[in-house]
């Protein structure tokens, strides 16, 4: 009997893989063990379907943290690897049924949910025995992070990102067959558009990996998306970044995401912000901080000076003899407004010196400095 599966492992990538990572690793390793490029090998073809099976949970963000759940909570530590109806040592009650005969149905993980729903979602069936063609299916959600610039996040504002999504192929329309091509139904899963899967007296189904769910293949797969039905494309989308966002503000886009398979709704898409730093302005909380370079004759005669707030306005302040560096001027309202509160504006002075004097500057700062030493 094999062994429990990992399918993080079955993968060859770590539990913290990004979403690209995971894709990226799936994509070589179905390229090696494809049956076309193996053709006559059942070891390369039984490896093409454990890596098919394993993305299928993991290449899906929804389905690899319900995955993810029942992992750590040591859902799969005991399962076996038979096939669904195979009956693996101490296997209790009927097949399709864990120990003692419990169901997955019935079988309830602190407020999880019943382990049947959470591996119907993942694997897109129910028990062994059940198993029908997929139906209407709902896109994956896409995400992507975003660098905006600071000004944009503070005030709001629309940036235009470029993202690649799964749309159906124009050539076959899905179909994953070459025009003029036939179909006969599928010899792995008889046309059922599903195969059984178990481990240890558990059974549940999944899309089959290869008609993928459709219940037949192509004598002639189609050039354009090589039988997957479809493509990837590059798109678009202009994103309303809201006013006082920071940088992990997360957004989600309804119907923006992955097409959906079988006339299912497409997925959502997910934008997660990260804010580009600001060579004049920084943030603290909805008060943004400008530091004003200020020379030794400004700071020890006093002086005003001009600076521009975030809307590019312009405020003047009066800056009193003797400002140390350091020293905070407040200007109220110039700040960041977000759920009806706004902010202010912090001027920081920093006192800078030159680098290099004339004989006469040179001069008059000896005689500034002895003029201002202390005596003891």
């Amino acid at each position: 009997m094999a062994q429990s599966k990992d399918f993080y492992a079955v993968l060859g990538v770590s539990a913290s893989a990004t979403q690209d990572e995971i894709k990226k690793q799936y994509r070589k390793l179905a390229k090696k063990y494809h049956p076309d490029a193996n053709q006559g090998d059942p070891k390369a073809a039984e490896r093409f379907k454990e890596i098919s099976e394993a993305y299928n949970v993991l290449g899906d963000p929804e389905k690899r943290k319900q995955y993810d759940d029942m992992r750590r909570l040591g859902a799969f530590s005991d399962f076996g690897g038979a096939r669904a109806g195979a009956r693996g040592p101490g296997a209790r009650g009927p097949a399709g049924a864990g120990p003692g005969g419990v169901r997955f149905e019935d079988f309830d993980i602190g407020g999880l949910g019943g382990l049947g729903d959470l591996f119907a979602s993942m694997f897109g069936g129910g028990r062994a025995g059940g198993a029908r063609p997929r139906g209407a299916e709902r896109g994956q959600s896409v995400e992507a992070s975003v660098r905006i610039p600071f000004r944009v996040a503070a005030l709001g504002g629309k940036v235009p990102i470029e993202l690649e999504v799964n749309e159906e192929c124009s050539t076959c329309r899905g179909s994953g067959a070459a025009p003029g091509a036939t179909l006969k139904t599928c010899p792995e899963c008889n046309g059922r558009g599903m195969i059984s899967f178990g481990q240890g007296g558990f059974a549940v189904n999944r899309p089959c990996p290869m008609c993928l769910g459709r219940g037949q293949i192509p004598s002639e797969r189609c050039p354009t998306c090589h039988g997957s039905g479809d493509v990837r494309v590059r798109r678009t989308v202009n994103i309303t970044v809201p006013p006082g966002t920071d940088t992990g503000t997360r957004v989600r886009l309804s119907g923006q995401g992955g097409k959906g398979a079988n006339g299912g709704p497409p997925g959502d898409l997910v934008i997660t912000f990260e804010v580009e730093p600001d060579r004049f302005f920084r943030r603290d909380g909805l008060d943004v901080i400008a530091t004003v370079p200020l020379n030794i004759a400004q700071a020890t005669l006093g002086s005003r000076v001009s600076v521009r707030t975030l809307d590019g306005k312009k405020v003047t302040i009066r800056i009193p003899p003797g400002t140390p560096s350091g020293k905070r001027f407040r200007v109220r309202g110039q700040g960041i407004e977000k759920d009806g509160k706004r902010g202010d504006m912090i001027i920081e002075a920093a006192i800078t010196v030159p680098e290099h004097l004339t004989p006469e500057q040179e001069a008059m700062m000896r005689q500034f400095a002895e003029a201002g030493k202390l005596k003891y």
